[in-house]
């Protein structure tokens, strides 16, 4: 890798910046989008430490039944915490990564990456803060879906995936089950109230806000 990549990666990653020029050898960046076939699946053995450069990655669980639910993502200057996991304890990826847009990803061999972790403490904190960044979040997310009505958690995304001067958000019902871990007839079903009420409008793969103050009010009933 030249010095010019490394400058470049290490500017989006500065825990990496204290790594030797030699020892950046055997790493990879890579141009992957949605349409690269292969994705990481469930019980995959990675052979590489990811770490993403641009782009974003949905980390995703997918049940016997075919539901996903949508755990995070991982975006540039991040890396998946699961995945450190599997590498550091030797065992299968515990999820499923799917490529959401063009992205790229700097690839560092699983042997190169444990030796990199003994050496350079920057590295080893990034990762720790990591996981603690992700466990807490992956925590309230299940406790959202445990403790949270639908109709919470619906408001809670609209919310915050819109502004006021953005007020349409392209989605569609099924997108939604996943991102929000239920039934796409559940979403729908909510939707058309919303929609009933005058909060929003449905169109074919979009929804428009009319009433943020309505979801607002929404949210803070179960946050009181």
């Amino acid at each position: 890798m030249n010095p010019s990549e490394i400058e470049r990666i290490t500017n989006i990653l500065p825990c990496l910046s204290t790594v030797s020029h030699h020892d950046w050898h055997h790493a990879e960046l890579v141009s992957v989008d949605p349409f690269t076939p292969h994705r990481i699946q469930e019980g995959h053995m990675l052979q590489h430490a990811m770490f993403m450069v641009k782009g974003s990655v949905r980390i995703h669980k997918i049940s016997e039944q075919g539901r996903e639910i949508t755990l995070y993502r991982v975006q540039g200057g991040q890396s998946c915490v699961l995945m450190m996991a599997s590498i550091l304890g030797d065992s299968e990826y515990e999820a499923t990564a799917s490529i959401e847009v063009e992205s790229e990803v700097l690839l560092i061999p699983v042997g190169l990456f444990k030796e990199w972790m003994d050496h350079y403490k920057p590295l080893r904190q990034f990762i720790y803060q990591q996981f603690v960044q992700r466990i807490t979040a992956v925590t309230n997310l299940l406790e959202d879906i445990a403790f949270k009505p639908i109709n919470y958690r619906l408001s809670h995304f609209l919310y915050t995936n819109t502004k006021d001067d953005l007020t349409v958000l392209k989605i569609t019902h099924e997108q939604l089950s996943i991102e929000l871990g239920t039934a796409r007839e559940v979403i729908s079903r909510m939707l058309k109230d919303f929609q009933n009420q005058g909060i929003l409008s449905l169109s074919r793969g979009s929804i428009r806000l009319i009433d943020r103050l309505a979801l607002e009010k929404i949210i803070q009933q179960y946050r009181s």
